[in-house]
């Protein structure tokens, strides 16, 4: 760790490295991610190597948890997007009932509903490309900004539920049917 690193960082890692093998903590960092990133930003990010970085990132694409792509040259990972949607579903079916899913899908499509009243828009890109222009003060952008990550949040967690829903019965029955 660096002197510029807040007091306790180092031994919050240390903690961490002592009780997290490797592997998990690339997984860790790597299934946090909102955006690709290399191998050596990953391994700084697990308290690991470069090398052992890429072994363990190599094996959780082997597992289809975590997919890459190419940037420049640089080899960039991230979160695979079909696991991460499966192990949420799961989570939904293992921790909720069916009627409390169509009680968390009306209220997320009441949230939408009212998200599209207030702000006159029918998207978060609509708020998005509002918040861009340039009659709009730096703290409206900011709003407008916020709420359409919020609504996109919404929107993809009322796709999870409405899959939970419309699989209910199968799924909730044999949660092995789910292989994340």
């Amino acid at each position: 760790m660096s002197p510029e690193d807040p007091p306790g960082e180092a031994d919050w890692v240390e903690t961490w490295k002592d009780h997290a093998s490797a592997f998990d903590r690339v997984k860790s960092v790597t299934m946090t991610l909102s955006e690709p990133r290399p191998a050596s930003w990953i391994a700084t990010e697990a308290a690991v190597s470069p090398n052992t970085a890429r072994d363990h990132l190599r094996r959780l694409i082997d597992l289809g948890v975590v997919t890459a792509t190419e940037n420049d040259g640089t080899r960039h990972y991230y979160p695979d997007p079909l696991y991460t949607r499966l192990r949420d579903v799961r989570e939904l079916l293992q921790e909720t009932t069916k009627r409390e899913l169509s009680e968390q899908a009306a209220e997320l499509k009441d949230d939408i509903a009212a998200w599209e009243a207030e702000y006159d828009a029918d998207s978060p890109a609509a708020l998005r490309e509002r918040a861009a222009d340039s009659d709009v003060s730096a703290e409206r952008a900011h709003e407008l900004v916020a709420v359409a990550s919020d609504w996109e949040l919404a929107r993809y967690r009322l796709s999870l539920v409405q899959d939970a829903i419309e699989n209910y019965d199968t799924w909730s029955a044999d949660l092995s049917s789910i292989t994340v």
